[in-house]
């Protein structure tokens, strides 16, 4: 079962990461790409105003390329990030006018994305809820700012709610699933999405 986390940051996914695979150890656990490239990397990644073409295109490219090292549902990985996630954070910056992404560097991504997509069986958007907000958390990596996390969420849910830049591929697109509520609900609802997959690839 191949399984992307999307969403803004400081939301969650990667603690949704983190628990699936504490409590499924058969599952690999695909790290982000800003860490596994910048944190941890040899590439220096900016946020917000000041990402550029070069960044965020590597993030997504090495995003799709551990994407397709899994070739069917047998292979059980989550990935903390997915390449719609490089769509959104780039039409953020798109929309600042201060680097060299725009409007048609976003657009040429569209292709690549949605091509990946169909390599993926669940894409699991952690969307920012009033009823359940998720305090930003200052760890010395991600953005402290609450302006640019709704900004992005924003994008996201233009993306996944209203069909913004048609991403989803027209065969073999991922089951499209939220996840909401406090963590343990999180994975209930990420379980019930496999239960149904399985259930209807029984009943194929």
């Amino acid at each position: 079962m191949r399984i992307a986390i999307s969403g803004s940051h400081s939301l969650g996914k990667s603690t949704v990461v983190n628990d699936w695979v504490a409590s499924q150890p058969g599952f690999l656990r695909e790290e982000e790409p800003y860490r596994a490239l910048g944190l941890f990397g040899p590439y220096e990644i900016k946020f917000r105003d000041a990402s550029t073409r070069l960044q965020n295109g590597i993030q997504l490219y090495y995003n799709i390329s551990r994407i397709h090292r899994y070739a069917s549902l047998s292979d059980d990985v989550i990935f903390d990030r997915a390449p719609v996630d490089y769509l959104a954070y780039s039409q953020y910056t798109a929309n600042q006018a201060t680097t060299d992404i725009d409007d048609a560097f976003v657009a040429s991504m569209v292709p690549a994305v949605r091509e990946s997509l169909d390599h993926l069986d669940i894409l699991a958007f952690v969307p920012k809820s009033e009823a359940w907000p998720v305090a930003m958390e200052e760890d010395g990596i991600r953005p402290v700012d609450h302006a640019y996390r709704d900004d992005v969420d924003a994008i996201f849910k233009q993306i996944y709610r209203d069909g913004r830049f048609d991403v989803m591929p027209r065969e073999h697109a991922p089951r499209l699933i939220e996840l909401v509520g406090p963590a343990e609900q999180r994975l209930d609802q990420l379980q019930n999405a496999i239960r149904s997959l399985q259930q209807g690839s029984r009943s194929a």
